[in-house]
């Protein structure tokens, strides 16, 4: 029901039956051809492809997170609509924990070092480990996201006064039992600072355990940072898509100003200098090393057809394009400019991690081994990570606008 014009103009348009039908051909896409392929003879590539979007889909959903918490313990007054919008990924989580957990049915196909010799790693590599403390990590990160935007949540008088059926509970339990504002607040802080911990701890490993350990004789101690760098890279370019599809829609009740796209465009363009910094360390310090076994990781994969094709392509379009045009400030103003910016970074990631983990999968191949499963798998994950936003947005429909309003 209706509070007023605002409210009734947010509800008009976080609950229109569209988005979800989209986003469910887009999953039920990528499921059809994910299942056609497991069972058609082709279980390994549907396997690999399911791994790249998995790791791609998931770090967006952290670094999008990320930025609120962020914001939150620094007291960025200024994020305040941007930082509600990024509270929607923790949406996300609980699909996320639950598709890393069918990663485990695959394993056969995902991780080439079973059944080798490892030469003393095997305390580390073997399954039940390597499973046991990435799902604690990911379920202490993911409770410290929930955790955090609960607290948030009940900083916020507009989540009262309409939304969905969880919107509603929550609205029951406190006005049962009212948040304190300064706990809250408090809570809220600490819990921050913990998911910002955990997250580079635990995307950290995940890197090591699901992209690194598949050439199990190469190592690189940067690669942890890189790995958490590049899913807050990608994670705050899905907020700036997010904010300036609802900007260009007109009816959603969320507005930014010019400025708004100007601070967070900086951000983003700051994250993409980071991002190839680190990668520009790892390489660097090999190539001087010169030690073989570290060296053939990074030949193989920059220097030799036909990745080495693919590695100028990722340089080009996640780091010397918007570097270039981001340099124009009025660009980051511009919604439509940046969707497709951010758009092409995202995209540019997702060839990244096929980079790093393709070589392990296709040897000897004289073209790049990519097809149409790996774009339509990648899809799939993208209706689930969009269903999941609009989900949230309509359980909370007045978060939008009171964020606009929220000085905190």
């Amino acid at each position: 029901m209706s509070n007023g014009p605002g409210s009734s103009t947010a509800t008009v348009s976080v609950r229109p039956n569209l988005p979800l039908v989209f986003c469910g051909l887009l999953t039920a896409a990528g499921l059809v051809v994910f299942v056609s392929q497991l069972f058609g003879g082709n279980a390994a590539r549907a396997w690999q492809s399911y791994l790249v979007s998995f790791l791609l889909f998931s770090a967006i959903a952290h670094g999008a997170v990320l930025f609120s918490t962020l914001m939150h313990a620094v007291g960025a007054r200024w994020s305040g609509p941007l930082a509600g919008l990024a509270e929607a990924f923790t949406s996300f989580f609980p699909v996320s924990f639950a598709l890393f957990l069918v990663l485990f049915i695959g394993r056969q196909h995902i991780f080439p070092w079973l059944g080798h010799d490892l030469h003393g790693k095997e305390v580390w590599l073997n399954l039940p480990f390597l499973f046991s403390r990435d799902a604690i990590g990911l379920l202490l990160l993911y409770g410290l996201g929930l955790a955090y935007l609960y607290h948030v949540l009940g900083l916020k008088q507009a989540v009262r006064q309409s939304g969905g059926p969880l919107a509603q509970w929550l609205s029951s339990r406190w006005q049962t039992r009212p948040p304190e504002p300064v706990r809250f607040r408090r809570r809220a802080t600490v819990l921050a600072f913990l998911y910002m911990f955990v997250f580079a701890v635990v995307l950290s490993l995940l890197g090591y355990d699901l992209v690194m350990s598949m050439d199990p004789h190469w190592y690189s101690t940067l690669f942890g940072a890189y790995s958490f760098v590049k899913a807050i890279y990608v994670g705050f370019g899905a907020l700036i898509i997010t904010a300036a599809i609802l900007q260009l829609s007109g009816r959603s009740g969320f507005s930014l100003a010019s400025s708004h796209f100007h601070d967070i465009g900086k951000l983003f363009f700051a994250f993409g200098l980071v991002w190839a910094d680190f990668f520009y360390a790892q390489f660097v310090v090999i190539w001087y090393g010169n030690i073989s076994e570290e060296t053939a990781y990074v030949i193989e994969r920059t220097m030799t057809a036909p990745w080495s094709l693919l590695a100028w392509a990722v340089l080009a379009i996640c780091f010397i394009a918007p570097f270039l045009i981001l340099l124009n400030k009025r660009i980051k103003t511009i919604p439509v400019a940046m969707i497709v910016i951010c758009g092409a970074v995202i995209v540019g990631m997702w060839l990244e991690h096929f980079l790093l983990l393709g070589p392990v999968f296709h040897h000897g191949v004289e073209r790049l081994p990519l097809s149409w499963i790996d774009p339509l798998v990648a899809l799939g994950f993208l209706g689930l990570l969009a269903a999941s936003v609009v989900f949230y947005l309509r359980q909370f429909p007045a978060v939008l606008k009171h964020r606009l309003e929220d000085k905190r």
